[in-house]
């Protein structure tokens, strides 16, 4: 990490300006819409998606960026020359390169190689520069060392994802999430489904539920290849695996911000079904989702199922985590999926039926 002089007054000055334009940013931006998506009535239970490809940058991560790029500042880690360097999937890198040219800095994003193209066209239009890996688990060294030879910051998202956000409030999307559904049937939600790639929207949101004293139960998603499901049903904090298919969710390591105390239930969901979930969603809703979306209404339809069985009604709350646009070589691709031995149509089949359940 960089010197930062944090008494230099005209450092101390950049740093309040730079808070200012990030809060700005936030200012700027209206809350994200909340869709309902279109079930039988007679079933008792609804479900909405919390559409969070509509920030600025275009995903869930936009809100992390903001609170990393917020704690950065505050902690007097970043100053006016600061080489901004960052591990990710994508998303997360996208969104700190909108913000390291918003404040005028470099940004380095360190991803596997089989990160999507739209992906790091998107980093490059903001002003980033892409550093590919081949090994997924080599992000973190690799960034490490970028970090010391620029004299600058690795943000380190897989860390500080937990602690940077404020988990009670200040409008996070926690807080969002019960303000938007106060006028609903069922305002309190049953469940609240997200997927796990820092862990840092988990932690946010299962705090969030405990300390307002909600009934609220937090499912977490995680697709095939992550570390996340195992080590919950384990217990073992040191399992490793191989890295997911799914961008934006599962890591091959439990990362430090993954905090499984605050989980209810874990659901994991094969490749092929959240791709398929992923087309199903656009079918039904008309809104172009990626492959994590997908993941988290794949667990949805599980658990409507179950509240179904149960005789039970209440509402359900999952995340549009990113547009479908991302992945338009990838899961939008039959050439890639065949590639890659996944067969959708059997589970698009099933998820077409479901439906049409009586």
């Amino acid at each position: 990490m960089s010197f930062v002089d944090r008494h230099d007054p005209g450092t101390r000055r950049w740093v309040a300006e730079a808070i200012r334009k990030v809060e700005a940013d936030a200012n700027r931006s209206c809350d994200t819409h909340l869709h309902v998506f279109p079930l039988p009535s007679h079933w008792g239970v609804n479900l909405y998606l919390k559409d969070e490809s509509v920030h600025p940058t275009g995903s869930l991560k936009h809100r992390l960026a903001r609170s990393l790029f917020l704690y950065g500042l505050a902690n007097g880690w970043i100053g006016p020359t600061t080489t901004i360097v960052e591990a990710s999937s994508g998303s997360t890198a996208v969104s700190e390169a909108y913000f390291a040219r918003l404040l005028g800095l470099p940004f380095i994003a360190v991803m596997p190689a089989s990160t999507s193209p739209e992906k790091c066209h998107l980093i490059e239009f903001y002003g980033g520069k892409c550093h590919l890996v081949t090994d997924p688990r080599a992000i973190y060294d690799e960034s490490h060392r970028l970090a010391a030879e620029a004299g600058g910051h690795f943000m380190d998202q897989f860390t500080y994802a937990e602690r940077a956000t404020d988990w009670r409030g200040n409008n996070n999307i926690a807080e969002s999430i019960y303000s938007q559904m106060s006028m609903e049937p069922h305002p309190e939600p049953s469940w609240i489904v997200v997927g796990a790639g820092t862990g840092g929207t988990s932690s946010t949101i299962g705090r969030y539920i405990r300390y307002r004293c909600h009934a609220t139960r937090l499912a977490v998603v995680d697709p095939e290849g992550s570390a996340f499901y195992p080590s919950w049903v384990s217990g073992d904090t040191s399992v490793t695996a191989p890295g997911s298919r799914i961008e934006g969710i599962g890591r091959p390591r439990v990362e430090p911000s993954f905090q499984p105390s605050v989980i209810d239930r874990m659901i994991a969901v094969p490749d092929a079904r959240s791709i398929a979930a992923m087309h199903w969603t656009r079918e039904v809703t008309g809104l172009d989702v990626g492959g994590s979306t997908g993941t988290n209404v794949a667990a949805c339809v599980d658990l409507i199922g179950e509240m179904r069985a149960a005789g039970e009604q209440g509402s359900i709350v999952t995340l549009v985590c990113d547009s479908g646009d991302r992945y338009c070589g990838t899961y939008g691709d039959p050439g890639w999926l065949a590639g890659q031995g996944l067969d959708v149509a059997p589970h698009l089949e099933e998820l077409r039926a479901f439906l049409n359940a009586s």
